[in-house]
Formats: C-alpha cells, sequence, structure tokens
C-alpha cells in the first residue's frame, strides 16, 4: 500500500465557499484516517481571473476551520513547488515529451478559424471535435502558440470511489490545450503532472470535472503513468434542491461564519454531513469521530441541499455545549458596545443565562443589551403581546405595582425571587403567561429572555426596581 497522500488544489480567483470548503475537508478526512499526509496546492495558472489576497483568504479558511495541510506554498515539503506558477519549467519538460512522442501539437488556428469550424459543426448538425480539424503539417512549437493533445479516442470505463463504475464511448475524447500561449499550463495538463510529481494517491474533486475525466485517462496513458484513486463529490445544492449552491442561495465567504460567529467545529460537522453518513441517525460528530468513521464509499451520489437553519441548529448545539470560560473567550468581540464598562464576572453571569438561546454569536447584543444600558420603554411590546394587549394600563400598572412591592423585601437571589415570583402569581390571582410576561417587559424591553427570576437577579435590585418603577410610570401616563 502506497502512503496515502491527498490534496486540496483551489484557484486563487474569489472566496472559499461551503462547496470548496466540503471537498477538501473529504480528501483531509481520507489522509487523517490513513495516517498519511494532505497536500494544500495553489493552482494559479489563470492570470486573468485571478483575485489579489484570494490566496492568503483561502489559506485562512482552512486553517479557521481546522483544516491544516502538511505541506503547501508555506509548509515545503519533497515535492514543492506547490503554487503552479513556479512549476512552469516542469509542466514544459512534460509538454516536450509529449511533443517527441508524436502526442501533442502546436495549434495554429487563429479565433475566426475555430469559430468557422464550430459554425461549420452545426451546421452540419455535429457535436464539433477539433480532433476532426488537426492541421497536417503543424509548426515547431515555440511558445508562441497553444499546444494541444492529441488524443486517441476510445472507450473507457473507470472506478469512481463515490460514483461506482463508469463508462463513456470514444465521442467524448478529444483534442484539447495543453500549454497556452502565454506560457502557463492548462488545469486538463497541469493537476495530472503535480498529482504523479506530488505521489497523490486520490484525487478528491467535485461533480463539475466528472466529464472531463476520460480525456484526463487519455492523457494518463500517453505519459505512461498510473492514475490515483478518483473520487467525485456530488454538489451542494441550492435549498430547493433544484440547482448548484451559488452566491444567491447562500454561498457565503466560509470567513463570514467566522465574522457571524459560528463555531469552526460546528461547520465542520454541518459540511461533513453534506452529502455523507455513517450509517445511523447521529448528527453531532466530534472532528475525531468523523476522521474515525469518515467513508468515501458512504458519500451519497446525489447532490446534498445545503440547510442554513440545520447549520443554524448544529452551531446552537455547539455553543450550548462550550464550557464557560471557552465561550467568555470565544464572544469577546461580539458584546454590545455598552458592556465594555463591564467587569468580566458580570459577563460571565450573563452569558449563563443566554447560552442555551444563543445560535451565533453576532445575535449575542440582542439578547444581552438590556443587562448593559437601561432601555427606552416600548409601548409596542406590550400591545403586540397576545396575553397583554386586551388587559387596560391601570390594570397592568396594578400588577406591577403590586409585584414592585413583593419583590423589593427579597434578597435578588435567584430562589427568593422565583419562590416570590409564584406567591405574586397567588396575590395577584393572575397566569404566568400575564404576570411573567408584563414583568419581562417591564425590567428587559424585549419580547424574550432568559428564565424571569434568574434574569432580575442578574440584573439587581436597584437596575429591576427602577425599570418596573419606569414601566409604571409609561402605563400611568398613557391614562392621563
Amino acid at each position: 500500500m502506497k502512503p496515502v497522500r491527498t490534496r486540496f488544489a483551489p484557484s486563487p480567483t474569489g472566496f472559499l465557499h461551503v462547496g470548496g470548503v466540503r471537498t477538501a475537508l473529504f480528501a483531509w478526512l481520507v489522509a487523517k484516517q490513513a495516517s498519511g499526509k494532505f497536500i494544500l496546492r495553489i493552482e494559479d495558472t489563470d492570470k486573468n481571473r485571478e483575485v489579489a489576497e484570494s490566496e492568503q483568504h483561502i489559506m485562512q479558511s482552512l486553517k479557521w476551520l481546522g483544516i491544516e495541510w502538511d505541506e503547501g506554498p508555506d509548509k515545503e515539503g519533497s515535492y514543492g513547488p506547490y503554487k503552479q506558477s513556479e512549476r512552469l519549467a516542469t509542466y514544459k519538460q512534460w509538454a516536450i515529451k509529449l511533443i517527441d512522442s508524436g502526442r501533442a501539437y502546436a495549434d495554429p488556428y487563429t479565433a475566426e478559424q475555430m469559430d468557422a469550424f464550430r459554425q461549420e459543426a452545426r451546421d452540419n448538425k455535429q457535436p464539433f471535435l477539433f480532433r476532426n480539424h488537426r492541421p497536417e503539417n503543424p509548426p515547431i512549437w515555440d511558445g508562441s502558440m497553444p499546444l494541444r493533445f492529441k488524443s486517441d479516442p476510445k472507450t473507457y470505463s473507470w472506478h469512481d470511489a463515490v460514483m461506482g463504475d463508469l463508462h463513456t464511448g470514444p465521442e467524448v475524447v478529444d483534442d484539447f490545450i495543453i500549454m497556452k500561449s502565454d506560457g502557463y499550463p492548462t488545469y486538463n495538463f497541469a493537476h495530472i503532472v503535480d498529482d504523479y510529481e506530488m505521489k497523490i494517491t486520490h484525487v478528491i474533486r467535485s461533480q463539475e470535472f466528472i466529464a472531463s475525466v476520460p480525456k484526463f485517462l487519455n492523457l494518463y496513458e500517453a505519459l505512461e503513468i498510473e492514475h490515483p484513486i478518483l473520487a467525485t463529490v456530488p454538489f451542494v445544492m441550492a435549498p430547493d434542491g433544484r440547482k448548484k449552491l451559488g452566491k444567491r442561495d447562500g454561498a457565503k465567504d466560509i470567513l463570514d461564519y467566522k465574522r457571524e460567529g459560528y463555531l469552526p467545529e460546528a461547520l465542520i460537522n454541518f459540511m461533513a454531513l453534506l452529502g455523507w453518513n455513517d450509517g445511523t441517525e447521529q448528527e453531532i460528530f466530534t472532528v475525531e469521530e468523523l476522521i474515525e468513521k469518515f467513508d468515501l464509499a458512504r458519500v451519497q451520489k446525489s447532490g446534498a441541499k445545503f440547510d442554513d437553519q440545520r447549520l443554524l441548529w448544529m452551531n446552537g448545539t455547539y455553543i450550548r455545549n462550550l464550557n464557560i470560560d471557552r465561550l467568555i473567550d470565544e464572544v469577546k468581540d461580539f458584546w454590545p458596545a455598552s458592556a465594555e464598562v463591564y467587569d468580566i464576572e458580570y459577563k460571565r453571569e450573563v452569558l449563563r443565562l443566554v447560552q442555551d438561546r444563543l445560535k451565533f454569536f453576532a445575535e449575542l447584543p440582542s439578547l444581552t443589551t438590556f443587562f448593559f444600558e437601561d432601555l427606552t420603554v416600548d409601548t409596542s411590546l406590550i400591545s403586540n403581546n397576545k396575553n397583554l394587549k386586551d388587559l387596560p394600563n391601570d390594570k397592568l400598572a396594578e400588577l406591577l405595582t403590586i409585584s414592585q412591592d413583593k419583590l423589593s423585601n427579597t434578597t435578588f437571589k435567584a430562589d427568593d425571587l422565583s419562590q416570590c415570583l409564584n406567591d405574586l402569581l397567588t396575590a395577584t390571582d393572575s397566569k404566568p403567561a400575564v404576570l411573567f410576561s408584563v414583568l419581562r417587559i417591564a425590567t428587559t424591553q424585549a419580547p424574550f429572555s432568559p428564565g424571569l427570576a434568574e434574569t432580575l437577579a442578574v440584573l439587581g435590585k436597584e437596575r429591576s426596581l427602577g425599570r418596573i418603577k419606569q414601566q409604571i410610570e409609561t402605563l400611568h401616563g398613557a391614562l392621563d
């Protein structure tokens, strides 16, 4: 058995989104499971589409997720360089090898001539095949014009580790460009050379490349090299399941999830389950469990729907299971501005209360601002509450006045507050949905909050009673 070596080979043409990172994750899991090596290779041969700083963005995204590579642009190994723009001499050597064996030729045609060939095929209602227009006496290739691979059309059958046994006829094998006139190789040529020289054992890539596999196999044969294990992962689909996930459907920059306060381990778990499962009902996996259980044979052949609500649920589950010390560290950049003057112990108490409700860290201000600043009374909170909207203001003011008096005589510890609130239900002959709702609104100016007794305890006696007084005054003001 060869040592397992997998790779992720993105082009620096924009940000990474879920589809691309899932491919990297699957390759990383295969390598880690076999105690092999995971390689990051930057395929920067399309200079017209290259985006500044994209390479750094790719690396930052993978590092944040914990998908660390063993060899790459910043971790030199025995098979570098790991950027294709630094390997041009290598591609030229392999191109010359194909020329010498009669399997590559210079393409002398102009764009206008190519258009004429394509139009001819359309007029004849035939598919366009370049091999039908090979020049009889091609010029010597000097790098000033494209170099094409001379295909040998044939039937192919091969095994894909995900898709199973596949088969195509000779009609899909055509001549294709392997070296461009700018001196850079095409993807179709460069990745085969690189995978061979870097001793890659598994090529895991997206479904968009599956139609090109026959011509890759033809090139492997011409180069007299053995192809690696091929594994084609299906597309990540838009939520409606009808098309490949795109920016309009929620394919965000991976680092946007970091900025919004998602946990990397939750995102890893979510992406692993996009098209894979271990045959059980388990949904929450540690990274260690994923490494142990992942199997390409259990990756589904059909597309996997992107479900942002499932991701939100999963992230919330991970947040609930964090210990408070890590949670404090994770949310340090997400507190509302008004929290800055409060000490860490007070923030710790606030976090303990909202941890079960927190689904991503960017919503921390909306859940906690009332703990740090007194908010203006919002009368719509009562008018929009189904349990309070039909009660007259004087009745609501009466409930709050009785509550204010009883609460002022408690220690404002959570247990005492719970007992006091239960006693108030009897004293006011009220229901929890009414009494607790009006108290919650008065003390938090929010439609929802953590447990009322615990919230009051953290707010403290002076602040809680002061807010109840303010709400009573507002209700009386509405009566005048």
